[in-house]
């Protein structure tokens, strides 16, 4: 659909060029986002870890000593 009187309709190769690049952007896009979320995800993890490590440590210490 055409909104504007005065714009031409795309080509085929032009309609071609804009699905090959419509499939590109999103994904990039995302990568990055998921890439983000990712590392935050890995992090928060990880500071879980270590601070049931330091909770059990704690705990050991107070029940032995």
């Amino acid at each position: 659909m055409i909104k504007d009187r005065n714009q031409r309709a795309p080509t085929a190769a032009e309609r071609e060029a804009n699905k090959a690049f419509k499939t590109v952007r999103p994904t990039e896009a995302m990568t990055d986002y998921a890439k983000a979320q990712r590392a935050i995800h890995d992090n928060r993890e990880r500071l879980k870890a270590e601070r049931l490590a330091r909770e059990a440590e704690a705990a050991n210490c107070t029940k032995g000593g």
